[in-house]
């Protein structure tokens, strides 16, 4: 006798014996088949690159609406205006941004700042480049443990853990790496760890469609280390499943040992 096992679908079962099949396994099929583009939309989420080369607006000036394609030429034109808002802030603590410790300290900040939202001017298309393959694979793929640095949109501090993601294939693999650099993409920007854990399972959807996509995040926050309650061995853990990850209690299970394995 032959046993299939189940994947969002019945399975099959065949007595070598009679040669009678009872039941024949569903095919895999992209979740993302009943999905509309619309369901897929993520906020803070950048419907295009911002550019300053969309018809009719050549001429606008950036004014911090991400859900509008306006922005500088380029990211150092924004560090005059930062480094100035910095040093503003210096003086506004008492310290004087003139001594010699905190001369250069406004452009640091500035550089450092726009190194940590980076993933505003990222996209997902230009990330992966081409590596999307056809492959006959219809099994799990997990890649766990991605390091994950991001800024908390709340206070500003950061926050910092790991990132697992596992996905089941429909004839096409995406490059191991290109997972690890759609991490960096959303975590790179002023976030919250649910809206993270959100988009980066909705971009690998996108990239592959998939049967099913499964995420995992596990953060440590310095907005509940540094200030507030201040416990510092608290954890935050989120999740998003979708599609036969969703559905099939036993896909999900088998994610979820796979991540937790050591």
């Amino acid at each position: 006798m032959i046993k299939m096992r189940m994947m969002n679908g019945t399975s099959t079962v065949v007595d070598e014996t009679s040669k009678v099949p009872v039941k024949k396994l569903a095919p895999l099929r992209p979740w993302s088949e009943n999905v509309v583009e619309s369901d897929l939309d993520v906020p803070g989420t950048p419907r295009t690159p911002r550019t300053s080369t969309t018809p009719g607006h050549e001429k606008c000036t950036f004014h911090h609406d991400l859900e509008l394609d306006h922005r500088p030429p380029t990211r150092e034109a924004l560090l005059p205006e930062m480094s100035r808002s910095y040093r503003l802030l210096l003086g506004s603590l008492g310290e004087d941004p003139d001594r010699e410790g905190l001369l250069k300290t406004p452009e640091r900040a500035a550089k450092a700042m726009l190194f940590f939202t980076k993933g505003y001017d990222q996209n997902i298309d230009d990330v992966i480049n081409d590596a999307v393959f056809d492959e006959d694979h219809d099994e799990m793929v997990v890649v766990k443990d991605i390091e994950m640095f991001s800024m908390c949109e709340h206070h500003l501090v950061p926050f910092y853990g790991k990132v697992s993601i596992g996905y089941l294939p429909c004839k096409k693999i995406l490059g191991l790496s290109k997972l690890a650099r759609i991490v960096e993409i959303f975590s790179r920007r002023l976030q919250v760890q649910e809206r993270l854990t959100k988009q980066i399972a909705i971009a690998v959807t996108k990239a592959v469609q998939p049967a099913g996509v499964a995420v995992v995040v596990e953060g440590v926050h310095m907005c509940m280390v540094m200030r507030g309650v201040q416990k510092i061995n608290s954890k935050t853990v989120t999740s998003t499943m979708l599609g036969v990850f969703r559905d099939d209690p036993k896909t999900r299970e088998e994610f979820l040992n796979l991540v937790h394995t050591k």
